[in-house]
């Protein structure tokens, strides 16, 4: 009989205590981070890709560079035909210098034949077809400036279309260097050196570590009390050696109920429709994604 109410009591004492340490925490949740696969934006063989999952990279630091030497070919192709274009272009002033100087002349000896007309020394004729000639000249610069200014405009065109080509082929080349987009740490490899890359080619994938956030599911009860920005304090998981706490800020909270996940625990685990809720988290390197933590308010 003593022995059996040993053994209540001692049952009575485990369900107090597991229930009292349930209640400690307000919510449960799993940590996680922002995860980007890197893929690759160029074709060709992968010549170059220095990382190792685990590895910390930075957006300003490449890690990698595929080929591009048929670009590169293409380029100096493009720049030959740009040059050459260009040097098919016409000097404007020089190409009409000539019929210029010719009106000049025409004038000075307008000028010149109608001071002999009234030194009764020259007929009017004569200045009649100096004028004649004249006009038969603006007539010619007329049409040769519209010819120079047409043939410039079509080269000039033609030699912009080149130059967007070689913008092209440029930011091609550029898409060809490897970099990661965010400062975080490489979680998975999915390429190696020497493999042949096309666009849309996975070659790794990246976290930020840094920021974690942990998300959580709370009751409708308990979302009149947490707002964004509040501040929580939050527990994450150290296996055997406890729970070690960090400070965290409530970044986010689901406007939709939802049922509640079977891999997450509420305070009231009666609550079938709970709202999810994301809390930011700074890591100082133990926290790790997948990892379970708790939050208080």
């Amino acid at each position: 009989m003593k022995a059996s109410n040993l053994l209540f009591l001692g049952t009575a004492l485990l369900a107090v205590s597991c229930t009292n340490k349930d209640g400690d925490y307000d919510a449960s949740g799993i940590f996680e981070s922002t995860e980007v696969i890197v893929s690759a934006k160029g074709s060709g063989e992968i010549l170059q890709l220095n990382i190792e999952e685990g590895q910390a990279v930075t957006p300003d630091t490449p890690i990698g560079y595929i080929d591009t030497l048929q670009l590169s070919l293409k380029r100096e192709q493009m720049m030959s035909v740009k040059n050459s274009t260009r040097s098919r272009m016409v000097d404007r002033n020089k190409q009409l210098a000539s019929i210029r100087q010719q009106i000049s002349i025409q004038e000075r000896e307008r000028k010149r034949f109608m001071n002999l007309v009234k030194d009764n020394a020259a007929s009017q004729k004569q200045v009649d077809d100096i004028n004649y000639q004249i006009e038969v000249l603006q007539k010619q610069l007329t049409a040769q400036t519209e010819q120079v200014n047409n043939s410039n405009s079509s080269l000039t065109n033609e030699s912009s279309s080149v130059s967007a080509q070689v913008a092209q082929i440029n930011d091609q080349i550029k898409d060809c260097i490897i970099q990661s987009p965010l400062t975080g740490t490489v979680l998975t490899k999915y390429a190696e050196q020497g493999e042949y890359a096309i666009p849309g080619k996975a070659l790794f994938k990246i976290a930020n570590v840094n920021d974690m956030k942990l998300r959580v599911y709370i009751t409708a009860d308990q979302l009149t009390s947490i707002k964004i920005g509040q501040k929580v304090r939050v527990f994450a998981d150290q296996g055997k050696s406890g729970r070690k706490e960090y400070q965290g800020t409530v970044s986010w909270i689901s406007d939709k109920a939802e049922f509640t996940p079977k891999t997450i625990q509420t305070r009231d685990e009666r609550a079938n429709l709970v709202y999810a809720v994301k809390i930011a988290v700074k890591n100082d390197g133990y926290i790790k994604i997948g990892m379970y933590g708790d939050i208080k308010f």
